[in-house]
Parts: C-alpha cells; structure tokens; sequence
C-alpha cells in the first residue's frame, strides 16, 4: 500500500471525489483504508431499556487505489 494510517489523502475517484482527510484506519489485507469525515454511513439504532435512539454515524472503508497521498 502506498498510504499509512496518519496520512492526508484526498479522494479521485467515486461519489466522494475531491474530499481531503486523514487515514483514521489502514486495512491492509483488504487494501482499504478509513478516512476520517469521509464516506460517512449513517445507521438507525433503536433506543434500549431508558435511551433515546438516534441515528449513529460511521466512516467507512475505500480502496485504496481510489486516494492519492498528499504532501505536507
């Protein structure tokens, strides 16, 4: 992998192009990594024995191939 955890990237290809944002997580035997503030999913939980639901927002996993390093 050309990235490590730690690093800017910024996205060129795929629904978040153009976005810019540290590696949170490198997944290296699936060649992705977790980019912090991007490809955010958003999961429903329901509210358990006296808390509120809410909606939980998660980064997700990107190929690798899809982010290019950025110098400092």
């Amino acid at each position: 992998m050309h990235v490590k955890k730690g690093d800017t990237v910024k996205v060129i290809t795929g629904k978040e192009k153009g976005k810019t944002g540290v590696i949170v997580r490198a997944l290296p035997r699936e060649e992705k990594v977790v980019i912090e503030g991007v490809a955010i999913a958003k999961r429903h939980v329901k509210g358990r024995s006296g808390q509120v639901g809410h909606i939980a927002e998660t980064p997700r996993p990107i190929h690798v191939s899809n982010v290019q390093r950025i110098e400092k």
